[in-house]
């Protein structure tokens, strides 16, 4: 017996020596792995990387900048069916376990067993707190240490962490495939959906995929795709999540996979979207634009910008189209199927037309291959679609060079040949039926602003972003011509003069000083009107009357105004420069206008309305207005709010009323007549430079500015009367009047102190019975009296203000 007991002693001891040497090489084995552990601690202020947003004046969602496209999603908004999905795929044991699941270690293990030697791969035991270490806190390599450190981790983190905390950081980190991190992003990247909004079968596809994305893009391997999230349902079901007739009712639907449609296409946004992101970048900086989750709402209206650039497209089309035809994208040799070859020709989406090849062209029809369209997959769609061309769709057709320059179109084969790759538009209500186009090599910008506030409504940079992104509003340095004259007469009415001040429009000769010469400004037309009215010089767009006039200003001073108004930042002061020849942005001759539509205040142009960070905190506004009593928390017969306008005023009220009614002139008699047509009240100006290498209008009501150039990239010509007026005039009225619609007109403001007085407009004197005239705002004691003479002739019945002997002798010019 005692022998028996010494046995049991000895063994008991022996137990007891191993399980001490056991816990001390545990213990050692615990140490060494843990010193050089990542610190946890850091998941406690865990920043992921998340996309900025823009959105549109409404709300609409613009576009997404992103090195990893994430929303981070708090697990309180995360719905409950989501959760399950993933518990189901990824952990059910998850709110029951420390870290490490030994059920899960065990019936992966006994997998493993059962099919070595097999070819079926290993399944896996990492929990989600597993994975949590890893993702964040590890890297991907496959060894004992990693998994060692990994489960040392998880067990810290368990320890630290709520299971709430462990499963957020997981729904927002993991990649779910297309760029997709995080289960916000996912669901609208494959479903278009926030993440409230998904079913069933899309809650299961999405936490089907952390396991192996690609394997399961619903694109390349759909029947995979399909099968794992199935797998999914039915672990969900067995777990009591979903009842047996729900899941069976899911795996049925399709995969129903929606790609997501990006906002700036949607929009015609895409200059404007990438300005946004070009002024985001340079205020914020690389890092957090692509990864601060900033939320920058811009001042886009959708339906001005979808306007805004129709408008322009069809204007550009129009002036390319008069000039003939120049010949097709590309030529292709095909036998049999053109399919193939047609897709690899280059196309631009943003634009609405289609790429085609001509299969067959005769005198009255060519018969055309559509380009076939990519499948969801990459490859090309085995769809062939045809259509015809008739001879009315190639009726604007001429040549440009050539024998058959200039020659009208009598028959389809003229122009189309077997093999030639060109543009087609589908003619609406005459179904498989085509007109040909081709690219404009003409290209301009619109611009449309709100003038109280600077905010850019619209915003279009040229015909074609996929084409040219260089942005022709906001980059292109061009002569404004003589839509700039409004700020040389803003700058005399602001200093004495009168829109009655007469001016000599007459011959004159400059001395240019040294090696310069003599130069001798003229008028568009060539011809000279004698003493006239500084309204009929604007009006009229008179060069020479307008060289006189700086030069009795000073050019100094219209610099300095210039300056002020934003179109120069250091504007040479020489009399050339009043005609504008100096180089400017189309976005800056529109925020100079919108300083005249706003009354005269400092008007600063601006895309981005205001910023936020990703906690909410407004960290950019555009309006600094103070806004009185805007912070009332109830009624109480408090006055209403006032805004405080604190912008520097950069010209005078009324002198800003009366240079408005001097531009409602241009409208009504001058070079901006064809905007008459729009009914209201609008005041502009037109512009065209040298040659005729560049067109200029810009327009304004009391609530819009609307500007646009248009011009070859390589300055060159564009043509005899290729005028404002003529060229870009007719696409501002057709843009305002589609924009302004049924909205009442809204007259100018007068601003107190004006005082109107019935003139003649051609004398600029009061205005007798029985004559024409019109109302001029005057200043306080500057309204002219009933009768002058011309200085230098006995002709009473020509009438002009004491100014007329101010005519100035020198000047420079040679744009219109």
């Amino acid at each position: 017996m005692r022998l028996v007991l010494r046995f049991f002693g000895f063994l008991f001891a022996l137990g007891t020596l191993a399980l001490l040497v056991g816990a001390a090489g545990a213990t050692y084995f615990v140490w060494k792995y843990s010193q050089d552990l990542p610190d946890y601690t850091q998941l406690q202020n865990y920043e992921p990387p998340v996309m900025t947003r823009v959105h549109a004046g409404d709300g609409s969602l613009v576009a997404e900048y992103a090195r990893q496209k994430r929303l981070y999603v708090p697990i309180q908004s995360v719905p409950k069916l989501v959760v399950e999905a993933f518990l189901s795929a990824e952990d059910k044991n998850f709110y029951e376990h420390g870290g490490i699941d030994p059920t899960g270690i065990f019936r992966a293990g006994m997998f493993y067993l059962q099919n070595l030697g097999t070819s079926r791969r290993p399944q896996g035991a990492s929990t989600i707190t597993q994975q949590v270490a890893k993702n964040f806190l590890l890297t991907n390599e496959v060894s004992i240490d990693r998994k060692i450190k990994e489960a040392l981790l998880a067990l810290r983190i368990e320890r630290t962490y709520s299971k709430d905390r462990i499963l957020e950081l997981y729904l927002n980190e993991i990649y779910l495939g297309s760029g997709s991190y995080g289960i916000a992003a996912a669901a609208l990247t494959y479903f278009d959906k926030s993440v409230e909004d998904l079913n069933i079968q899309q809650a299961a596809y999405l936490a089907a995929l952390p396991k192996a994305p690609s394997s399961y893009n619903p694109y390349r391997n759909t029947d995979r795709a399909i099968e794992r999230r199935n797998w999914v349902i039915d672990r969900m079901a067995e777990n009591g999540y979903i009842t047996a007739a729900q899941a069976e009712m899911a795996k049925k639907s399709p995969l129903e996979v929606t790609p997501r449609p990006t906002g700036a296409h949607i929009f015609a946004a895409e200059y404007y979207a990438e300005e946004v992101r070009r002024q985001i970048y340079e205020r914020y900086g690389e890092t957090k634009l692509y990864e601060g989750g900033l939320s920058v709402r811009t001042a886009l209206d959708p339906r001005l910008q979808s306007i805004a650039k129709k408008t322009l497209m069809d204007g550009l089309i129009r002036f390319d189209e008069q000039r003939g035809w120049r010949g097709p994208v590309t030529k292709i040799e095909f036998a049999g199927d053109w399919g193939p070859k047609l897709a690899e020709a280059k196309t631009f989406y943003d634009i609405p037309w289609k790429l085609a090849v001509v299969l067959d062209a005769g005198k009255d029809t060519a018969r055309i291959g559509l380009q076939p369209p990519k499948d969801r997959s990459g490859g090309i769609s085995s769809a062939r679609d045809v259509g015809l061309i008739n001879l009315d769709g190639v009726k604007w057709a001429r040549w440009v060079k050539g024998p058959d320059a200039g020659r009208a179109v009598s028959s389809v084969s003229q122009v189309l040949k077997t093999g030639d790759v060109i543009y087609v538009e589908a003619i609406p209500g005459k179904d498989g039926q085509y007109r040909l186009h081709q690219i404009p090599e003409i290209e301009g910008a619109i611009t449309v602003m709100e003038p109280r506030t600077g905010r850019v409504l619209a915003m279009v940079g040229g015909f074609s972003y996929d084409e040219s992104q260089f942005n022709r509003a906001t980059q292109a340095l061009r002569q404004p011509g003589s839509s700039f004259k409004p700020i040389v007469y803003s700058a005399a009415l602001d200093n004495g003069y009168t829109p009655s001040t007469v001016v000599l429009d007459a011959p004159i000769e400059i001395d240019q000083g040294p090696g310069l010469g003599v130069w001798a400004p003229e008028n568009y037309a060539k011809k000279f009107y004698g003493p006239q009215t500084l309204r009929f010089g604007l009006e009229q767009s008179r060069n020479v009357m307008t060289v006189r006039l700086a030069q009795d200003i000073g050019m100094p001073l219209i610099a300095d105004y210039a300056k002020r108004f934003g179109v120069y930042d250091d504007m040479l002061p020489v009399l050339s420069m009043s005609l504008g020849a100096g180089e400017t942005t189309l976005m800056r001759m529109v925020g100079a206008y919108a300083i005249i539509a706003n009354g005269g205040r400092k008007v600063t142009p601006s895309l981005i309305d205001r910023v936020q960070d990703r906690y909410g905190h407004t960290i950019f506004r555009h309006d600094e207005r103070e806004c009185r009593g805007c912070d009332a928390t109830s009624w109480q017969n408090q006055p209403e709010p006032t805004l405080l306008d604190r912008r520097p005023v950069v010209l005078d009220a009324m002198s800003t009323y009366q240079i408005t009614a001097m531009m409602e002139g241009v409208i009504q008699r001058g070079t901006g007549t064809a905007l008459k047509d729009l009914g209201r009240p609008v005041a502009g100006k037109s512009g065209t430079t040298n040659d005729e290498k560049d067109a200029w209008f810009i327009a304004f009501t009391p609530d819009m500015v609307v500007g646009m150039y248009l011009g070859y990239d390589r300055p060159r010509a564009m043509g005899k009367g290729s005028t404002g007026g003529v060229l870009t005039a007719p696409i501002v009225r057709d843009f305002m009047k589609s924009a302004l619609g049924d909205k009442p007109a809204v007259p100018f403001r007068v601003p107190p102190g004006i005082k109107l007085v019935r003139i003649n407009p051609k004398t600029g004197l009061r205005a007798g019975p029985g004559e024409a005239s019109i109302l001029e705002g005057f200043k306080p004691g500057t309204a002219p009296p009933d009768s002058y003479s011309v200085i230098g002739t006995t002709d009473a019945s020509i009438g002009v203000t004491p100014e007329a002997d101010r005519a100035v002798r020198s000047g420079t010019g040679g744009l219109y």
